[in-house]
Order: C-alpha cells, then sequence, then structure tokens
C-alpha cells in the first residue's frame, strides 16, 4: 500500500476532525484530489484553481530571480565597488555575489509572506471548517516583489495578517474579495507606514555600511527624480531590461512583457486588460505631453517634470507595467465582461498616469488606480449587462412588431 493511499486512509478516519482542512492542504499540494464527481459535470478542463493559481506563479519567478540579481547589482553600485551599469549582458550583473545579496534580502521577505498568509489561511479554514484555499498562492509571491526590499519583517508580518483577514477573509474568502489581496496589502502599508512607501525611494541594502550608519540609504528612483523635476540619468534600455532601481520585481518591462505573453497564451490573463491598460496610460501621457509642450506649465512647475516624460516611457518606470499585468487582471477583482474589460484596464491607465503626475508625494499611481477600480468593476459589469439586456429587448420588440 502506498504513502498516497495510506494518507487517503488516515483522511478518511479522521474526516469528521476540526483540523483536516489543514491535513487536506497539504495532501492535495502532494498529490492530485481521489474525490470524484458523483453528478454530471458541466465543464470538463484539466485546469483547477491551484494550477491556475501555479501558471501566475511560473510567470513570476523570472521577475523574482532578475529582482535577486538586480537587489545585488544596485548594492554594489551603491557601496561603489561598480562604477557605473554597464549593461543586462555584463557579467557583472549575473555575479554569483549580486545573486547572494539579492536573496538574503529577498528570501526572508518571501518565506515572512507565504509563511504568515498561509498560518492565517489556515486559521480560517479550521474555525469555519471549509476546504483551505489557494488563492494566497499569488498574493503571497506578489507582495515580496512589490515592497521596499529593506522593509522591516514585523511591518511585513502585520501587514500580511490585515491584508489576508480585512482584505479576503471578511468578504468570505478566496473568489469573494472585492479588493486585491497583494494591492491591500501595499496599500495598508502606504497608509500605515509612509516613510518607507512613499514611492519616491528605494532602499538599497548595504549603501550606508561603510560610512558607519544604518544598515541602508534611501535613494532616488526614476519616478522621484523626475517628481523634483530632476533628470533620470538612465539609459532607455536599462529601463527596459530593469538595471535601475525599484521594488524587486517591477524593475524589468521585458520580463513583465514575457510574463504577460505566458499568461495570455495560457488563457489566465485577460489581453483585454492589459491591451486597455496600456492603451489608456499613453493617452493620458500624450495628454500631458501636449500640456508640457505648449508652454501651459512652467519648467519651475513640481509637475513639470513628469508632465514632459515622453508618454510612452511611463511603461518603462515604476510599478505601471506590473501592476498592469499581474495584478489589474486578477479574475476576481476585475471586470468579467469583455466590454467592462476595455473599459476597466483603460481608467486603470488612464488613472495611474494622472495620479503619478499630479501628486509628486506619491508619484506611483497604479495601486491606487487599481484599487479605485476594484470597487468599480462590479459597476461597470452592471452597465454593460444592461445594456445588452435592452439591445435584445428592443430586438424582441421589432421582431414583434
Amino acid at each position: 500500500m502506498g504513502l498516497k493511499q495510506n494518507l487517503h486512509n488516515f483522511k478518511e478516519k479522521n474526516k469528521d476532525k476540526k483540523w483536516l482542512p489543514g491535513f487536506n492542504a497539504l495532501f492535495t499540494f502532494l498529490y492530485m484530489p481521489n474525490e470524484t464527481t458523483h453528478n454530471g459535470t458541466h465543464i470538463k478542463a484539466a485546469d483547477d484553481l491551484k494550477r491556475t493559481m501555479n501558471t501566475v506563479i511560473m510567470a513570476l519567478v523570472p521577475c523574482l530571480i532578475f529582482g535577486m540579481f538586480n537587489a545585488g547589482y544596485q548594492h554594489h553600485l551603491a557601496l561603489g565597488d561598480i562604477t557605473s551599469a554597464s549593461g543586462f549582458i555584463d557579467p557583472l550583473f549575473w555575479s554569483w555575489d549580486n545573486l547572494v545579496v539579492g536573496l538574503w534580502k529577498v528570501l526572508p521577505l518571501v518565506i515572512v509572506s507565504y509563511g504568515v498568509g498561509l498560518a492565517v489561511e489556515f486559521v480560517f479554514a479550521i474555525i469555519k471548517g471549509h476546504e483551505v484555499e489557494e488563492g494566497y498562492l499569488v498574493t503571497g509571491m506578489l507582495v515580496p516583489l512589490i515592497v521596499p526590499i529593506d522593509i522591516p519583517l514585523w511591518m511585513l508580518t502585520v501587514a500580511v495578517i490585515f491584508g489576508v483577514v480585512i482584505g479576503k477573509e471578511v468578504f468570505g474568502g478566496t473568489g469573494m474579495n472585492i479588493l486585491n489581496p497583494a494591492l491591500t496589502i501595499r496599500a495598508f502599508l502606504f497608509f500605515a507606514y509612509p516613510t518607507w512607501m512613499s514611492g519616491d525611494k528605494v532602499w538599497v541594502h548595504g549603501a550606508a555600511e561603510r560610512a558607519g550608519t544604518p544598515d541602508a540609504i534611501s535613494g532616488e528612483t526614476i519616478l522621484g527624480s523626475l517628481a523634483q523635476n530632476n533628470p533620470a540619468g538612465y539609459d532607455v534600455m536599462d529601463m527596459f531590461y530593469g538595471i535601475i532601481p525599484g521594488s524587486v520585481g517591477e524593475t524589468s518591462t521585458l520580463l513583465i512583457l514575457l510574463g504577460a505573453l505566458f499568461l495570455i497564451f495560457t488563457k489566465v490573463g485577460s489581453w483585454r486588460i492589459m491591451v486597455s491598460a496600456v492603451l489608456g496610460a499613453l493617452v493620458m501621457g500624450l495628454i500631458f505631453n501636449g500640456v508640457a509642450s505648449a508652454g501651459w506649465i512652467t519648467e519651475s512647475s513640481k509637475f513639470f517634470g513628469l508632465m514632459s516624460t515622453e508618454f510612452w516611457q511611463h511603461l518603462l518606470i515604476g510599478g505601471l507595467a506590473f501592476g498592469i499585468v499581474y495584478m489589474a487582471t486578477d479574475p476576481v477583482t476585475a471586470s468579467q465582461t469583455n466590454k467592462g474589460k476595455w473599459v476597466y484596464g483603460f481608467l486603470i491607465g488612464f488613472i495611474s498616469i494622472m495620479i503619478r503626475v499630479f501628486n509628486p508625494a506619491y508619484p506611483e499611481g497604479v495601486m491606487l488606480a487599481i484599487l479605485l477600480m476594484n470597487v468599480f468593476a462590479p459597476t461597470i459589469d452592471h452597465y454593460v449587462i444592461q445594456g445588452n439586456v435592452k439591445r435584445r429587448m428592443k430586438r424582441v420588440k421589432v421582431k414583434a412588431a
């Protein structure tokens, strides 16, 4: 008798125990569930929620690994060990030393994110008596990629507990939440600890060690520089490849683009939301470029730096591309209708650039834009459906006449 059968027999003997949901979660993580349907099935498909979540995680892993190398690279740049960024294919970038520094700082974030988040999921599953849901598998990976690299682990712990409990469990769990859990966690950090999440700074590990000051130095991101009307000083290709300061997983537009293609190919991510969000960002960027070039705003204005930035470069800096691909497309909190997805995505891109330009104190607007549209997604779908109903009723009346 194999281990799987022994575990299944153990589960059957203890099927009335309150702690069984926790055991089932571990069992189905290692093995396929033994349950089969007893009635006719409506849809036959090879995927399930866990496989869908794993597909998104696979799309995120390249961003995570690259972010580790980049964290180490920015560390050595800040220390002066490297005089300047030398490009994506530079062996210095892919050195073992960079990966070690990245692992040392990023891996604890991943462990805390998954450990605390899944512990909360297990507790709620046991209390409520339902199976542990797989929705946090993606959230647990997203969170370390969108927070500052030197954020205190206790602060991340508090935020994860808040995000899982308030952002998801109080609504009924996975599939019932109205806000993206990962962005709920980041929003909590932003409002509770604003000095750590200002949006215009990054914390480069070890940058001030040689000066005998605290463990990290606060350095400007490209958005922070532009918000202060200072030139970014980075090559466009470096911005595209991701060899720039920033949150762990948000810097490489190239890898985010490849992840988007993978999600579209596997039909996990909505291409309508992605395309419309990009269009919305480009339209808003073009409007601001027109305002700046028309001379309606002076170069001394605090808005000029970001307003005059080439409209397409907004997609290469900050977390806009990452948010569009991995968080705006969340199937639970996004619009469900095809027309609604176009409206939903367009407004996310449009509002993101608006917040980025008009709020220099927080030049990264994609988080607030997505959360805002999460709230309005059901309303968008409601009006789309009502519009369809009205059109069908008109056709029925015409045929009846």
